[in-house]
């Protein structure tokens, strides 16, 4: 149980103006597009994922349905529930890659999937929209890498395998919550288990081509809060500014370095 001094304000602050740079502009997007519907009412309606209207004129829906949001209020429980988790994302495999698969795979692929089941298999019409689908498919990935350290949990005399556990939480939030889809939560959860055992890994453009792109922009040095892709060479924001490579404290022992 995290303590008081933890959730001060100055944490809080903190944690904020660290966030990596998609993060940033995702959630940015989340709140001015919400922001956007005071005004305009009919663009909740023109974001959001209806599986009936969903064509080669209209496939945008996969990819806005994830950043509109019915309320205030579900906007707020969702940013609360996705940032942790973006960031943990973007911190290991760098923003360029987040960006990639959270405006393209990550919307279209469990977007799709809902759609396809609504269509043909439940004949229904049901319209979802809201960054909880994200919530399950990064919550997904984690439970799988969790489970490799830890592939069960105890409860009483029972063992639970450590990557379902997403799976009871999807059940639970769709019994305890009114008004929030099973099936959508399902779907996303769905490409997270895909993409944490690296059945979709190809989505993502070849390493070599994205880190052509950082150094050919200069992304590191042009954009705050980036991540770099290559972390093995360059770290989590790039290198580390230094008067001279000759000051560089070596370690005492060849094989051993210094620091974190």
């Amino acid at each position: 149980m995290p303590s008081f001094a933890q959730l001060n304000p100055l944490r809080i602050r903190s944690y904020i103006f660290r966030l990596p740079l998609c993060t940033r502009i995702l959630i940015f997007a989340i709140v001015a597009l919400w922001i956007a519907t005071i005004p305009f009412t009919w663009l909740r309606q023109w974001a959001s994922l209806v599986p009936d209207k969903v064509n080669l004129a209209s496939m945008y829906r996969l990819n806005t349905f994830p950043l509109m949001h019915l309320s205030f209020l579900h906007m707020v429980f969702n940013i609360l529930a996705v940032t942790p988790l973006l960031e943990r994302f973007e911190s290991e495999f760098g923003t360029l890659v987040t960006l990639v698969l959270f405006t393209g795979p990550f919307g279209t692929l469990p977007g799709g999937i809902y759609t396809l089941l609504e269509k043909f298999l439940l004949r229904s019409n049901t319209t979802v929209m809201g960054a909880s689908i994200w919530v399950f498919l990064l919550l997904a990935a984690e439970a799988m890498k969790t489970h490799k350290a830890n592939p069960n949990f105890s409860i009483g005399p029972y063992k639970i395998p450590t990557w379902i556990t997403p799976l009871i939480l999807v059940f639970i939030i769709s019994f305890l919550v009114p008004n929030v889809s099973l099936i959508g939560h399902l779907c996303g959860a769905g490409v997270g288990y895909l993409w944490a055992s690296g059945y979709i890994r190809f989505l993502v453009p070849p390493e070599k081509i994205l880190r052509w792109i950082e150094s050919k922009l200069n992304l590191l040095g042009r954009l705050p809060h980036y991540v770099s892709v290559d972390q093995k060479t360059y770290g989590r924001y790039g290198v580390l500014p230094s008067t001279a490579l000759g000051t560089i404290p070596r370690s005492p022992e060849p094989g051993q370095r210094l620091g974190p």
